[in-house]
């Protein structure tokens, strides 16, 4: 598949295929590579997530470790001859509940960061709606905040992706 535009979102369930769809567009493009990962290490297993992530992706790749300030982060990868993955938009938002940072104010800049970019932007994120309703608060909230987002970001960019078992559906462009 290919790119109508210059920005993209990939949705799809854990281990769907997302980042590697993702990763593949970013390379097909040509331009240089940044990599913004959103994750952030509370644990061994995370850190050795992250360290294999970043040997899989090989130097080829700029990489920003960047938990919140992911509207800077892109900022400062703007340039119209860069390609820009985040990976990925729920890890963010978790970030930023674990901040108690005002998410829709968050949410809002970065829609607008996106909307303004003259690089090509890629953004990964986990589709969490398609699910039970979750039991407590906090996992609704964040559904609801996630959800909510990727609303946003769906109606400012150019292509829609949903990723199933490493198919992609194009849903919009």
């Amino acid at each position: 598949m290919i790119l109508t535009g210059k920005t993209a979102l990939v949705l799809g369930g854990a281990r769907s295929g997302k980042s590697a769809f993702a990763e593949k567009l970013a390379r097909d493009s040509g331009m240089e590579r940044h990599y913004i990962a959103t994750g952030r290490a509370y644990d061994d297993e995370m850190r050795e997530r992250i360290a294999r992530h970043r040997d899989d992706r090989g130097p080829e790749w700029i990489t920003h470790e960047v938990p919140l300030d992911l509207s800077g982060a892109l900022a400062e990868a703007d340039d119209p001859g860069c390609v820009v993955l985040v990976d990925c938009l729920t890890l963010w938002v978790t970030n930023l509940m674990m901040d108690d940072a005002d998410i829709p104010a968050r949410a809002a800049d970065l829609v607008a960061r996106i909307s303004a970019t003259r690089a090509t932007v890629l953004l990964v994120s986990n589709e969490v709606g398609l699910g039970i309703v979750p039991e407590n608060r906090m996992a609704r909230e964040f559904r609801d905040h996630a959800g909510r987002l990727h609303q946003q970001i769906a109606a400012v960019v150019d292509d829609v992706f949903f990723i199933a078992a490493g198919l992609p559906l194009r849903m919009k462009g």
